[in-house]
Protein backbone atom coordinates (compact mmCIF):
# COMPACT_ATOMS: atom_id res chain seq x y z
CA UNK A 1 0.00 0.00 0.00
CA UNK A 2 1.38 3.40 -0.86
CA UNK A 3 1.34 5.98 1.79
CA UNK A 4 1.68 9.65 1.50
CA UNK A 5 2.24 12.32 4.38
CA UNK A 6 2.02 16.15 4.49
CA UNK A 7 4.20 18.53 6.47
CA UNK A 8 4.66 22.16 6.44
CA UNK A 9 1.03 23.26 7.06
CA UNK A 10 0.57 26.06 9.90
CA UNK A 11 -0.87 29.34 10.59
CA UNK A 12 0.28 32.69 8.99
CA UNK A 13 -1.07 35.94 7.99
CA UNK A 14 -2.53 37.13 4.71
CA UNK A 15 0.85 38.17 2.60
CA UNK A 16 2.62 35.72 4.08
CA UNK A 17 4.08 32.06 2.59
CA UNK A 18 4.16 28.55 4.05
CA UNK A 19 6.00 25.68 1.95
CA UNK A 20 3.70 21.84 1.86
CA UNK A 21 5.78 18.46 1.20
CA UNK A 22 4.70 15.63 0.89
CA UNK A 23 6.43 11.97 0.77
CA UNK A 24 5.22 8.96 -0.81
CA UNK A 25 6.42 5.77 0.64
CA UNK A 26 6.11 1.53 0.78
CA UNK A 27 4.32 0.19 -2.20
CA UNK A 28 4.33 2.72 -4.74
CA UNK A 29 3.31 3.02 -7.83
CA UNK A 30 5.42 2.49 -10.79
CA UNK A 31 4.90 5.99 -11.93
CA UNK A 32 3.01 8.43 -10.82
CA UNK A 33 1.48 12.10 -11.03
CA UNK A 34 0.94 14.03 -7.99
CA UNK A 35 -1.53 16.56 -7.13
CA UNK A 36 -2.64 18.80 -4.11
CA UNK A 37 -6.11 19.14 -3.19
CA UNK A 38 -8.01 21.29 -0.45
CA UNK A 39 -11.33 21.68 1.40
CA UNK A 40 -12.86 24.19 3.51
CA UNK A 41 -12.35 23.87 6.92
CA UNK A 42 -15.85 23.96 8.78
CA UNK A 43 -17.30 21.34 6.44
CA UNK A 44 -19.46 18.67 7.23
CA UNK A 45 -18.12 15.20 6.82
CA UNK A 46 -18.00 14.65 3.09
CA UNK A 47 -20.48 11.46 2.20
CA UNK A 48 -18.10 10.00 0.28
CA UNK A 49 -14.42 9.84 0.00
CA UNK A 50 -12.71 13.22 -1.57
CA UNK A 51 -16.16 14.62 -1.75
CA UNK A 52 -15.62 18.81 -1.60
CA UNK A 53 -12.21 18.67 -2.27
CA UNK A 54 -11.35 21.39 -4.54
CA UNK A 55 -8.06 20.76 -7.44
CA UNK A 56 -5.02 22.98 -6.54
CA UNK A 57 -2.36 21.89 -8.47
CA UNK A 58 -0.75 18.81 -10.47
CA UNK A 59 3.22 17.50 -11.58
CA UNK A 60 3.71 14.91 -13.70
CA UNK A 61 5.77 11.96 -12.72
CA UNK A 62 8.35 13.22 -14.59
CA UNK A 63 7.84 16.85 -12.98
CA UNK A 64 7.88 18.37 -16.37
CA UNK A 65 4.10 19.48 -16.10
CA UNK A 66 2.05 21.29 -14.05
CA UNK A 67 -1.14 22.11 -14.00
CA UNK A 68 -3.06 24.86 -11.52
CA UNK A 69 -6.52 26.36 -10.76
CA UNK A 70 -6.98 29.63 -11.63
CA UNK A 71 -7.77 30.57 -8.05
CA UNK A 72 -3.68 30.03 -7.14
CA UNK A 73 -2.09 30.72 -10.19
CA UNK A 74 0.58 32.96 -10.12
CA UNK A 75 0.65 32.46 -6.63
CA UNK A 76 1.21 29.04 -6.06
CA UNK A 77 4.51 26.56 -7.60
CA UNK A 78 4.10 23.04 -7.42
CA UNK A 79 7.65 20.84 -7.83
CA UNK A 80 8.92 17.14 -7.91
CA UNK A 81 12.25 16.32 -6.03
CA UNK A 82 14.15 14.37 -8.28
CA UNK A 83 13.72 11.58 -6.47
CA UNK A 84 10.21 11.39 -7.56
CA UNK A 85 9.21 10.32 -4.26
CA UNK A 86 8.64 13.81 -2.85
CA UNK A 87 6.49 16.86 -3.71
CA UNK A 88 6.27 20.54 -2.66
CA UNK A 89 3.61 22.85 -3.12
CA UNK A 90 5.06 26.80 -2.53
CA UNK A 91 2.57 28.90 -1.79
CA UNK A 92 2.81 32.46 -2.01
CA UNK A 93 0.80 35.52 -1.11
CA UNK A 94 -1.74 33.75 0.91
CA UNK A 95 -4.89 34.93 1.60
CA UNK A 96 -7.98 34.12 3.63
CA UNK A 97 -9.53 31.69 1.12
CA UNK A 98 -6.64 29.64 1.07
CA UNK A 99 -7.33 28.25 4.53
CA UNK A 100 -8.12 24.99 4.22
CA UNK A 101 -7.63 21.10 4.88
CA UNK A 102 -4.30 20.66 1.89
CA UNK A 103 -4.61 16.81 0.72
CA UNK A 104 -1.41 14.92 -0.82
CA UNK A 105 -2.24 12.31 -4.02
CA UNK A 106 -0.99 10.36 -6.58
CA UNK A 107 -2.13 8.88 -9.33
CA UNK A 108 -1.02 5.81 -11.34
CA UNK A 109 -0.10 6.45 -14.89
CA UNK A 110 1.60 4.83 -17.94
CA UNK A 111 2.98 8.57 -19.47
CA UNK A 112 5.19 9.92 -17.80
CA UNK A 113 4.13 14.04 -19.11
CA UNK A 114 0.27 12.97 -18.11
CA UNK A 115 -1.58 15.18 -15.25
CA UNK A 116 -4.76 15.13 -13.99
CA UNK A 117 -7.01 17.57 -12.16
CA UNK A 118 -10.00 15.23 -11.39
CA UNK A 119 -9.96 13.74 -7.92
CA UNK A 120 -11.19 10.85 -9.70
CA UNK A 121 -8.09 9.81 -11.45
CA UNK A 122 -6.14 9.89 -7.79
CA UNK A 123 -5.63 6.37 -6.62
CA UNK A 124 -3.63 7.57 -2.92
CA UNK A 125 -4.74 9.90 -0.70
CA UNK A 126 -2.48 11.54 2.67
CA UNK A 127 -4.39 12.38 5.57
CA UNK A 128 -4.42 16.23 4.53
CA UNK A 129 -2.49 18.55 6.64
CA UNK A 130 -4.01 22.43 7.92
CA UNK A 131 -3.47 25.58 6.52
CA UNK A 132 -4.77 28.85 8.14
CA UNK A 133 -4.97 32.31 6.83
CA UNK A 134 -5.88 35.27 9.40
CA UNK A 135 -5.77 39.25 8.90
Amino acid sequence: QMTLVESGGGSVQVGESLKLSCVASGRTFNRYYMGWFRQALGLRTPQAPGQGREFVAAVSWDGEKTHYSDSVKGRFTISRHKNRTTMYLQMNSLKQEDTALYYCAAGQVQHEDYVSWSLFEYDAWGQGIQVAVST
